[in-house]
This record gives structure tokens, C-alpha cells and sequence, in this order.
């Protein structure tokens, strides 16, 4: 495989930066300040990592203007560094092709339709009236259920299954061991036994949107679960039955949303956080780690739950008190109903 050369110059044009210092430094590959050789790019987007940069030995950095008089090496200066890196990251990720046509050891129903140019790995099983478009890659062991379309140019890295109903739409990257489609958690309680209630709707899953592994959505009671475009699941996140997620919106690793909760557009959700079922959260809402909503956000902003971490003789003491927390503010407003008599 032939190496890949940019100049710092290509690069700057290529993504719209500003090239200050030698523009004819060559750059082969991308690394941390710390370990960045002197071929190599690197970043700067958070400050403290200020006297990394100073002694980086990197050849070129991406920063901000404020940021030059403390760069040794030729830099290119833009408006979010990490968003700009990101994208000439990606110059230098190289995957295997994957070759176009159905692996000998696959498995595909006569009332299948897979595009001449998918790529369909070894002991995959598409089965009856499923459909694989064009470009799209099917990894080792994927299985795509009854009448499941995967869209073009998607991805399945491993193990992904489809179990029904599901449609993936194009530019889909669904990483090793994520189930979709799956029976959402429904239950009708009657006198003194569970009843399940069939699980009669699907999923549907926008343009350019992300997998995680492990990752699990559930198909919906009657109506969809809905994944709006480029929405990015991090890895073991569980989206319940009808749940409706609007585009650009990412969720950290073992987040949980509970049945037809609804997401609006451009939120995050920080690791282990939970959103409790038919919910429903404004656009642009940013949920910490470990919180959990209990209520539905109408307003954009950030939002937490949760104790923070402490000392554990201080937290034990403060956990005791918490089961007096209604004593001590019944108190309190007695106190002050007193003061206020005087």
C-alpha cells in the first residue's frame, strides 16, 4: 500500500484553514502533542494541554489564533481545531476493500434482493424479502431479518442482526454485536400473570447515523422507533420501544431511554444516563453522565442529577442525614415562621 503525503499547504486549502509557517511541511500521519513526530499532525483544542504544545515535536498543528505564539511548528489555525483535525484525520484511515459480491459460506433467501455491488461476508443470513443495497457491507455472522433493508453504502462491521421490520438508511455504520429490531419490553399485568403484548411496529433508522457495539433498539408496540439522520450511538445503549430520536443527536456509552420517550435534535446525553419513558426533551438539551430525567426539559441548556463524588466518611455521613432532609426542612420553616412572628 502506497504511503499518504500531504503538505501542510494541500491541507489548508483542502479544508478551508490558514497555513502559517512552512506550508511545504509533509504530513503522513496524525498523533498526539506528546507523540507526534516531526512527519506527523496534532492538535490543540483544550488549553490545558498548552505545555504539551509547547514542546511538541510534531511537524504541523491545528489550533486557534490565540494559540500560535506557543507553537514550534508550522500551523494551521481554525475556528474549532478538533472538528478540523478530525477531518484530516480521516485522510489517513485506511479500511480493507471489502470485495463486492455474496461469500460462499452465506446464506440468502430466493425473495432477497442484494445489489451486485454489496459486499456480503462469510455466514451472514439474509432472509426472505430483505433488501441490501448498493455498496453496502455485511461483516462475518450478520444476520438481516424478514423484509429488513439496509440501506446503500452502510456498513455492518460483525455480528450485527436485523431481527424485523428494520430500515437502515444510507451511510449507516453499525458496529459488532448490536441488535435492532428486537421485541420491545411490553407487558399487560392480568390478576396474576404477565401477557405480552405483541410488538407490531419497526425500526427506522436515518441517513449517515452510527451504531455502537453491543448497542440494543427495540422495534416499536404499533408505530416506528425512530432514528432521525446522523444520530451517533455510543457502544451498549439501550433506545426502547417508540422512542424518537431527532437528528444530530448523541448519546454516551450505557445510556438508556425508556419506551416512547422522545429526543429532540442536536442533545447529548452523557454516559449512564437514563430518561425515563414518555418523556419528552427539547432540542439541544446536553444531559451529564449519570443523570436521570424524570420530567420532561422544555428548554435547551444543560441539565444534571445525581451526587457528586466525595470522600467516603463524608459521603456516608451525608447519605445518613438524607433520610432526614424532610425533618430538618419542616424544622427550618418552623424556625423561620417563628422569627418572622417576633
Amino acid at each position: 500500500m502506497n504511503a499518504i503525503h500531504y503538505s501542510a499547504a494541500e491541507l489548508a486549502a483542502r479544508f478551508g484553514l490558514d497555513v502559517r509557517g512552512d506550508g511545504a511541511r509533509m504530513v503522513s500521519g496524525v498523533g498526539t502533542l506528546g507523540g507526534a513526530g516531526a512527519s506527523e499532525l496534532s492538535f490543540l483544542s483544550n488549553s490545558k494541554y498548552t505545555a504539551q504544545l509547547l514542546s511538541t515535536r510534531a511537524g504541523v498543528v491545528v489550533l486557534r489564533e490565540e494559540n500560535l505564539a506557543d507553537c514550534p511548528a508550522t500551523a494551521l489555525i481554525a475556528r474549532d481545531p478538533y472538528v478540523a483535525y478530525a477531518r484530516i484525520a480521516a485522510l489517513f484511515e485506511r479500511l480493507p476493500a471489502a470485495p463486492a459480491g455474496v461469500h460462499p459460506s452465506a446464506v440468502v433467501a430466493a425473495s432477497a434482493r442484494v445489489s451486485a455491488g454489496a459486499s456480503i461476508g462469510p455466514c451472514c443470513v439474509i432472509e426472505a424479502d430483505a433488501v441490501v443495497e448498493d455498496g453496502a457491507v455485511l461483516g462475518p455472522h450478520c444476520i438481516i431479518g424478514e423484509g429488513c433493508t439496509v440501506g446503500a453504502q452502510s456498513r455492518l462491521v460483525a455480528r450485527v442482526t436485523l431481527v424485523t421490520r428494520v430500515i437502515l438508511g444510507r451511510r449507516v455504520l453499525v458496529h459488532p454485536g448490536a441488535v435492532i429490531g428486537s421485541d420491545g419490553f411490553g407487558l399487560a399485568f392480568d390478576t396474576d400473570h404477565w401477557i405480552k403484548l405483541p410488538q407490531l411496529g419497526g425500526v427506522r433508522i436515518g441517513d449517515d447515523c452510527e451504531i455502537g457495539a453491543n448497542t440494543t433498539i427495540d422495534r416499536g408496540t404499533l408505530d416506528d422507533t425512530v432514528l432521525e439522520e446522523d444520530v451517533r450511538l455510543d457502544n451498549q445503549i439501550q433506545i426502547a420501544h417508540n422512542v424518537h430520536v431527532g437528528a444530530h443527536t448523541a448519546m454516551a456509552g450505557c445510556a438508556a431511554v425508556a419506551g416512547s420517550a422522545r429526543i429532540g435534535r442536536y442533545c447529548q446525553i452523557g454516559g449512564n444516563a437514563g430518561v425515563l419513558g414518555h418523556l419528552e426533551l427539547a432540542d439541544r438539551v446536553t444531559i451529564t453522565a449519570k443523570s436521570l430525567v424524570t420530567h420532561s426539559i422544555r428548554e435547551p441548556g444543560e441539565y444534571s442529577s445525581g451526587v457528586p463524588l466525595q470522600e467516603n466518611r463524608l459521603w456516608r455521613r451525608n447519605a445518613a442525614r438524607f433520610k432526614h432532609l424532610d425533618e430538618y426542612a419542616r424544622r427550618l420553616a418552623a424556625l423561620e415562621k417563628d422569627k418572622s412572628n417576633d
